[in-house]
């Protein structure tokens, strides 16, 4: 299974930079020192107040995220298993004038990477499908959390990843697995999911999706309490092709026809429990 990391590692390495040079992530705005990424924006109304917090984001990719919490007052960390991302990572910091450490390792690997105690485990969207077992997962947040310290994750939806992507009738047709499996789902698959003219090498991926219910029994069974599941009708990027998707205009895609019949997203909040 090590192979998975190389694979995903080297696909991450490659659109790093193509990534941070985007419209997309607008990068050049964090120079604003009141500027925040859309998606720890839309999170806020749900996040709450994290000033004076430890937090850790997981994932972080090219730091915008953990830039933006950290403009929020809480002392934060990036971890990701890209060293390409995490160079881009420095590089925002830098410009936002932000004080984050960045630490380069793989999830399962956190806790010896980046150490534990931490107030707040965060983690973005578009991030468990890169892992092949979401129990692995939750017991590795319970092991970066103090007691009393809590989860924050907004994922695409497993229903939303099980999707035809192929399909161009209108028609949302169920064709990948909704649970997790032993084997990934593999893709080659050139482009990325920002606007770029930019040609990339590594194009192969394995990818695993875990069920809503897996994600939550997961979670309880890592010794933490959840204290918030809400499922969302809309996703910050264009996740399906064609006119099926409407632009909000505020970083979020909607289904155009009936949103409501397509959970797009949602945000799962859970606490330590205490020893």
């Amino acid at each position: 299974m090590t192979d998975y990391l190389d694979i995903n590692r080297a696909n991450w390495d490659d659109r790093a930079a193509a990534h941070a040079a985007s419209a997309g992530y607008g990068v050049h705005r964090f120079a604003d020192p009141a500027f925040l990424s859309h998606t720890v924006s839309f999170d806020r109304a749900l996040l709450g107040d994290v000033s004076g917090l430890r937090g850790i984001h997981l994932q972080c990719h090219i730091g915008t995220d953990t830039v933006s919490l950290s403009r929020l007052g809480a002392t934060m960390t990036g971890l990701d298993f890209s060293s390409k991302s995490l160079d881009e990572a420095r590089r925002i910091a830098g410009l936002a004038g932000a004080d984050v450490r960045f630490v380069q390792s793989d999830v399962y690997d956190a806790v010896a990477a980046a150490g534990d105690g931490y107030d707040l485990v965060y983690t973005g969207v578009g991030a468990l499908c890169w892992l092949p077992d979401v129990r692995r997962w939750a017991a590795t947040v319970a092991a970066l959390l103090k007691p009393g310290g809590r989860l924050f994750i907004r994922e695409g939806h497993p229903v939303l990843w099980s999707l035809d992507y192929d399909r161009r009738d209108g028609v949302l047709a169920l064709e990948e697995p909704y649970f997790e499996m032993a084997e990934p789902q593999v893709y080659d698959e050139g482009g990325t999911y920002v606007d770029t003219e930019v040609a990339f090498s590594h194009n192969r991926t394995h990818e695993w999706n875990h069920g809503l219910g897996e994600i939550v029994t997961a979670v309880l069974e890592a010794g933490l309490t959840l204290t918030g599941l809400v499922e969302h009708t809309s996703v910050p990027w264009r996740a399906l092709e064609g006119e099926l998707m409407t632009d909000l205009g505020d970083g979020e895609w909607q289904l155009a026809d009936r949103p409501e019949r397509l959970p797009h997203t949602y945000t799962l909040q859970a606490v330590k429990r205490p020893v």
